[in-house]
C-alpha cells in the first residue's frame, strides 16, 4: 500500500514545473491573440490613412509596426523559454531595443519629447546595443 501512495504523488518539483509550463502556454497562446489583433489593427490604420478617414496617420502605424515588433520578440522569449528552460540575454535585450525605439519613433511623430529625452534614451540604446553586441560576442556557454 505504501508504493502505492508514493507513484500517485506529487513533489513541489514537478508541481513548480507543471505551473510554469501552464503560465508560459497561456502567455504565449496571449500574445499569439495580441500580434493577430495587432496586425489587423494595423491593417485598418493603413486602409483608413489611404483612404483619409484617420488623423494621426504614418506615426500610428510606425509605432504600431514596433509594437508588433515587441511582441514577437517576447514570444520569441517565452518559445525559447519553454524550449530550453533559459532566458537569453539577446532577446531580452532586442525587445527593450525595440520598446525604445517605438518610444523614440511615437514621441518624434508626435512632438512630444524635447531633446533632453531624446538624447537619454539615444545613450540608453547605444547601452543596449553595446550589451547585445557583447552577448552575441561572448555567448553564454551551457
Amino acid at each position: 500500500m505504501r508504493t502505492h501512495y508514493k507513484t500517485f504523488m506529487i513533489t513541489h518539483d514537478k508541481l513548480f514545473k507543471m505551473t510554469i509550463d501552464l503560465v508560459t502556454i497561456l502567455v504565449l497562446y496571449i500574445l499569439l491573440l495580441a500580434l493577430l489583433v495587432g496586425v489587423i489593427h494595423i491593417l485598418l490604420q493603413i486602409k483608413s490613412v489611404l483612404f483619409g478617414t484617420l488623423g494621426g496617420g504614418f506615426g500610428q502605424i510606425v509605432s504600431g509596426v514596433l509594437t508588433i515588433f515587441v511582441l514577437i520578440d517576447l514570444f520569441n522569449t517565452f518559445v525559447d523559454y519553454r524550449e530550453h528552460k533559459e532566458i537569453r540575454l539577446t532577446y531580452v535585450t532586442d525587445a527593450t531595443i525595440l520598446i525604445v525605439m517605438r518610444e523614440i519613433s511615437a514621441g518624434v511623430y508626435a512632438q512630444k519629447y524635447d531633446y533632453q529625452f531624446i538624447l537619454g534614451m539615444s545613450v540608453l540604446l547605444l547601452t543596449l546595443g553595446t550589451i547585445r553586441a557583447l552577448a552575441v560576442k561572448y555567448p553564454h556557454k551551457t
